[in-house]
């Protein structure tokens, strides 16, 4: 496993003593966003937060991912790239990573592209590695024999009742060249059914960017009290409007991050289904809004990247292409929240400031800072539409943007008030300069 990466020292930075009339802000390279600045003027109770891994993280490996502040992973699972067009229609909904890219594919269609992609076999040029999909749900938590079988095709583990999901792992991380990114995703082992020893194991041991995949808003199963349930303190069967809730994919970028040792050392990464992945009869369909509002909150609790599951087993529109695929309202929802990503990716890479903001209401809330700017993330938390109240420390009196709405709102003694329309409701706000020495 990775090293954590370190943080680089700031080349310049101005520090001035906080008052009424005068701000500090730190000067950054572009490379270095998310570096934790040196201050002195924070309160007791807040803590600046590096994103998990590091500023640095990417730059560790050979052939990695950019580490430019401009750059906020937005993949697509499982994709092919065999037509110039495949790439035209992916850059223009605004993807910028493949994970594992199919063995068909054609990479060199993607030269200036500015599309990194990741594989499961030896693509030319490849920037990662990824290991076994879900092995933790079909190999299971154990070191037995590896038969070298994948699912449907025989027997996995030897003895054929011994579980191997380990093997499996470490067998696969083994071939890959030295230095290069490793990439896995992990199941409902992980998130729901393992012990946090065995599922540890899985999310700390073999790769350097980890994910977990739980299709809250589509997937017929996950509700039950074996499932879903076990989110509550007392698990039981999750009512809809506690189930289809974007907060739950919040829930799983948290279990993973979690279970992840040493804490915070790997960047975690989301999983957001875009269409309809399973057969069942009366499976739902997620839509745009459920989209945007599962993306944002895998940001808010800490997702470092998003990769959107591409195919519809089932549905209106059955493909393995959804985002090219299914229409242009489809598009058009996807285009419009990876732009908005995209743009915020700076504030996105930059580090956390915990321990400043109370809030009231049903609400999940992260507090970035970027180039001496506070920002507030914010969705909600709960089945509803609520009325939000954010208590913040290091703001002045003034006017709160909010960002890709077209509109402000007042700041007064650190407080803002907002409301939230329904479950999928998302807020940005800036909040120009800070009290806090930043």
């Amino acid at each position: 496993m990775s090293a954590i990466a370190i943080v680089s020292v700031l080349a310049l930075f101005f520090l001035v003593s906080c008052t009424a009339n005068s701000q500090s802000k730190t000067a950054y390279a572009q490379n270095d966003v998310g570096a934790v600045p040196e201050i002195s003027a924070l309160p007791d109770s807040a803590n600046l937060r590096e994103p998990d891994g590091g500023s640095q993280y990417y730059s560790e490996f050979s052939s990695g991912l950019p580490e430019e502040s401009g750059y906020f992973p937005l993949g697509v699972w499982l994709e092919s790239v065999v037509d110039p067009i495949d790439v035209e229609k992916d850059v223009d909904v605004g993807l910028n990573t493949y994970i594992d890219l199919t063995e068909n594919s054609d990479p060199s269609l993607l030269a200036g592209s500015n599309i990194r992609y990741m594989t499961s076999w030896d693509a030319p040029g490849r920037y990662g590695a990824v290991l076994a999909d879900e092995v933790d749900m079909w190999g299971g938590p154990g070191s037995a024999k590896w038969t070298g079988r994948w699912p449907g095709q025989g027997e996995i583990c030897s003895p054929a009742k011994a579980k191997c999901g380990y093997t499996v792992q470490n067998e696969l991380m083994g071939a890959v060249p030295s230095g290069m990114l490793r990439y896995a995703n992990y199941g409902k082992g992980a998130t729901f059914w393992e012990t946090d020893a065995e599922a540890t194991r899985f999310v700390s041991e073999f790769q350097d960017i980890v994910s977990a995949d739980n299709y809250w808003f589509t997937d017929p199963h996950i509700c039950v009290e074996s499932q879903g349930g076990l989110i509550l303190d007392s698990p039981r069967q999750l009512k809809e409007s506690e189930c289809r809730r974007p907060s739950n994919y919040g829930w799983t970028v948290d279990r993973v991050r979690n279970l992840v040792e040493p804490a915070e050392s790997i960047p975690v990464w989301s999983f957001v289904e875009v269409g309809h992945p399973f057969t069942e009869p009366g499976a739902p369909t997620i839509t745009g809004p459920q989209i945007r509002a599962a993306v944002w909150s895998s940001i808010i609790h800490g997702a470092r990247g998003i990769v959107y599951f591409n195919h519809n087993l089932s549905g209106e529109c059955p493909t393995q292409h959804a985002l090219r695929d299914c229409g242009v309202e489809l598009r058009d929802h996807v285009r419009s929240l990876n732009r908005q990503v995209t743009e915020l990716a700076p504030v996105l890479n930059s580090v956390f400031l915990d321990g400043i903001l109370e809030t009231s209401g049903e609400i999940d809330a992260s507090v970035k800072v970027y180039d001496g700017d506070i920002y507030v993330l914010a969705g909600v938390s709960g089945g509803q539409r609520t009325r939000a109240t954010f208590d913040l420390e290091c703001v002045a009196d003034g006017r709160a943007e909010v960002v890709f709405e077209g509109r402000d709102i007042a700041v007064e003694d650190g407080i803002l008030m907002d409301n939230f329309s329904d479950s999928n409701s998302v807020h940005i706000y800036k909040i120009p300069g800070n009290l806090c020495g930043l």
